[in-house]
């Protein structure tokens, strides 16, 4: 056979490739002039759809609301995530919780849970209660579906009228989702939140048992929780046996509870309790003749006295019992009696002093709110005041408010500098100028005081210096460059801040170290609490002892074992140095004659928080004075309000007991093995020093009162109770976003 030569195969390749681009191009074409047919077709049957004119008009209209639709819906679906997260399965299971609060004592001091609202059956409640409850909060309950815009927009046209009867606008179950769910901070996201859930309420309970659990949750004032229990209260009667003008005061209490109790204010009780006759009217329950008995002999409540109620501490307490329940501490027990720390006496003079404090001052500094939380050494709660009114809010901004701490933080960055061993209290620091990129920190009054030792920097409150420290601590670990090395820094003061008790994320910024990452109140006493204990985590309880109905002991808090976070050796450190601040730095006001105090102050830029978180070897306590809107104050400082108010606390609580000492330190102040180290210097003798020791000087200043308001002598320039925030911390023009802090 014989084979084809190499110009007969170019030729065949040729050929085929020939052909194959003739199959490609036909094929094209084919395809080309059938999708043309199919498109004619296609034309030809959609120019029945075509419309012109009005009808053009209404289709793109209707086809851009879909567009817009769908895309509003997967909005809506996003926002809603966040208040769908709150609710469960098991979510109204998860409210039967019966819980009976007892003090450290062992006396009755509050509830919360189910025990408060079972006691009657919604059709046994009468029925002048329910109408005077519908006509003021929601007249349209029955006929909305969870947001009232009708009852809404009605509400905006009288309050904008004058009218003295203000309504509100949020529906009976949008209030309920607020009272089951979230809390009274007001914010946007919180009014997105309430709005979901109340729909998601009226899709899983009826229109009764809404109004049922509302009756039986709301807040009425003078600690008690549903009419049941503020019929009882107010009136020394059963809810079944009120009469009109009792039910219309009581109808009065579900907004405000607290500016129209009867035993606080009868005559804004008794207007109020009119408005609400004058509404039943307007929705034709009642006519004007029904109502003129009860507008005559308007509701008398019994002899109540104004006594100071814990509900802010027993708010949270019943939520950590809630949280243990639900990870299994207490098995299937439901009914639970609670043994707690607090001490009555103790909170009631918080909670007094506070209240004193914002009436005398609150005008004069522009300050509105404040907390307060006081805590044993251990952890155990003590006292809380979470704001200066719960009956006007029961947002407890000292557990759930995140605020910045300015200098109070800076304990934290002198911790981390002592347990890494670069420093000590007497290490020579250099207060100068000092940048991280086009960051650069001031002082307080824009000076600078050169060399010094660290543990009076951390008296004035220096704030270059804990920057400074930041960039030490990552320089020994071989970071170089002073902008890497503070980022390293501040990671090892995040982790020390967290180990000692601060729970909220804390964002690394260059001006952390000086306090610009928001914290809770009552995390800054459980921090301040390792320094007060000798080191050892401190975690806030509330719940001493639990035991079921039966009687028998379910839980105790004694039986967990704290972490040792702290060397005692760096604890002896920081109270040598925080003692400092009391007696020599911008803490003096808060000293109390005979107890060993430390603590530090902390003022936020352009005045809008104010804290000073001292503790004693009894107690640790945390205040703080601020705004809800995070406006400013006054120039209010650390060292005025919440150290006044610290002070006039704890000098009460101090009074008649035990004294125990700071750990680590000796009556002089100085830590333990630095005074033994220098009682036993070479050629020394005791008592050979010239200096009279802390007993021998507190006898003369009783016999004399010659010394009683001498102070230690302090370096030139350095002016004692200084405090105040560095309005120009930031280089103008370089101001990180967010507020900073400062001294």
């Amino acid at each position: 056979m014989r084979l084809p030569n190499a110009s007969q195969i170019v030729t065949q390749v040729k050929r085929a490739a020939l052909a194959f681009d003739a199959w490609v191009n036909a094929s094209l074409y084919d395809s080309g002039r059938s999708g043309s047919e199919a498109y004619g077709r296609f034309r030809e049957r959609m120019n029945v759809f075509a419309f012109r004119g009005w009808k053009r008009v209404v289709l793109d209209l209707t086809s851009e609301g879909v567009t817009i639709g769908t895309g509003g819906g997967i909005l809506m679906l996003a926002l809603a995530q966040p208040a769908f997260n709150l609710t469960s399965d098991n979510w109204l299971k998860a409210q039967d919780l019966a819980v009976t609060f007892l003090d450290r004592y062992g006396t009755e001091v509050g509830r919360r849970g189910i025990k408060h609202d079972d006691s009657l059956k919604l059709d046994e409640f009468p029925e002048i209660m329910i109408r005077a409850l519908v006509s003021t909060e929601d007249r349209r309950f029955y006929e909305h579906w969870g947001i009232d815009p009708i009852g809404t927009l009605r509400a905006v046209v009288s309050n904008s009228r004058g009218r003295g009867n203000t309504q509100g606008g949020s529906s009976i179950t949008q209030q309920l989702a607020k009272n089951l769910f979230l809390t009274n901070e007001r914010s946007l996201e919180r009014k997105i939140n309430e709005a979901f859930l109340a729909l998601w309420l009226e899709s899983h309970l009826t229109k009764n048992e809404i109004l049922k659990l509302y009756l039986d949750r709301a807040y009425m004032g003078g600690g008690t929780f549903g009419a049941v229990a503020a019929a009882d209260y107010y009136f020394g009667k059963p809810l079944k046996d009120i009469s009109l003008a009792e039910a219309a005061m009581l109808a009065g209490l579900f907004k405000a509870p607290t500016k129209y109790a009867p035993h606080v204010n009868l005559p804004a009780a008794r207007a109020r309790a009119a408005d609400v006759l004058h509404n039943m009217v307007e929705a034709g329950f009642l006519t004007e003749g029904q109502i003129q008995t009860a507008l005559r002999n308007p509701a008398t409540p019994v002899t109540r006295t104004r006594d100071i109620t814990a509900d802010y501490y027993l708010d949270w307490a019943f939520g950590e019992i809630k949280a243990m329940a639900d990870a299994g501490k207490f098995k299937n027990d439901r009914v639970l009696t609670v043994k707690t720390p607090l001490d009555v006496p103790l909170q009631k003079r918080a909670d007094e002093v506070v209240a004193d404090t914002l009436r005398k001052f609150g005008d004069q500094y522009d300050v509105d709110e404040a907390a307060m939380v006081i805590l044993d050494p251990d952890g155990a709660l003590r006292a809380m005041v979470g704001g200066a009114d719960y009956g006007e809010s029961q947002f407890n901004r000292a557990t759930d408010a995140l605020r910045q701490p300015g200098s109070s933080f800076k304990p934290y960055v002198y911790a981390a500098a002592l347990a890494s061993g670069v420093f000590k209290p007497d290490t020579t620091v250099v207060d100068s100028p000092v940048c991280l990129g086009n960051w650069c920190p001031q002082n307080y009054g824009r000076s600078y005081s050169g060399r010094q030792p660290m543990w009076l920097a951390v008296a004035k409150s220096i704030n270059t210096i804990p920057i400074k420290v930041s960039i030490a601590l990552g320089k020994a670990v071989g970071i170089k460059g002073d902008f890497q090395a503070a980022k390293a820094g501040r990671v090892k003061i995040i982790e020390t801040a967290h180990a000692m008790g601060i729970t909220t994320p804390l964002v690394d910024s260059v001006s952390l170290p000086i306090g610009s990452a928001e914290v809770r109140v009552i995390d800054q006493a459980a921090g301040y609490a390792v320094f007060a204990n000798g080191g050892k985590r401190a975690t806030p309880y509330a719940a001493m002892e639990v035991k079921n109905s039966s009687g028998e002991v379910i839980y105790r808090h004694s039986d967990e074992k704290p972490e040792q976070v702290l060397s005692t050796g760096v604890v002896a450190d920081m109270n040598y140095m925080l003692n400092k601040v009391v007696e020599e730095g911008t803490a003096r006001r808060v000293q109390i004659e005979g107890v060993k105090i430390a603590g530090k102050t902390g003022t936020t830029n352009a005045y809008r928080d104010a804290w000073f978180v001292g503790y004693t070897g009894n107690y640790v306590g945390a205040v703080w004075y601020g705004n809800d809107d995070h406006t400013s104050t006054n120039k209010m400082t650390g060292g005025s309000l919440p150290g006044l108010t610290w002070h006039d606390v704890m000098e009460t609580a101090h009074k008649g007991i035990e004294l125990k000492p700071l750990p680590g330190l000796k009556d002089g102040g100085r830590p333990a093995a630095q005074a033994k180290a220098d009682d036993a210097a070479p050629g020394s003798q005791p008592g050979a020093s010239g200096k009279l020791s802390r007993r021998s000087f507190e006898v003369i200043g009783g016999l004399t009162g010659l010394f009683r308001d001498v102070a230690p002598a302090a370096p030139a320039g350095f002016k004692p109770g200084a405090e105040g925030p560095a309005g120009g911390s930031f280089a103008e023009g370089n101001r990180p976003a967010g507020r900073f802090a400062t001294p």
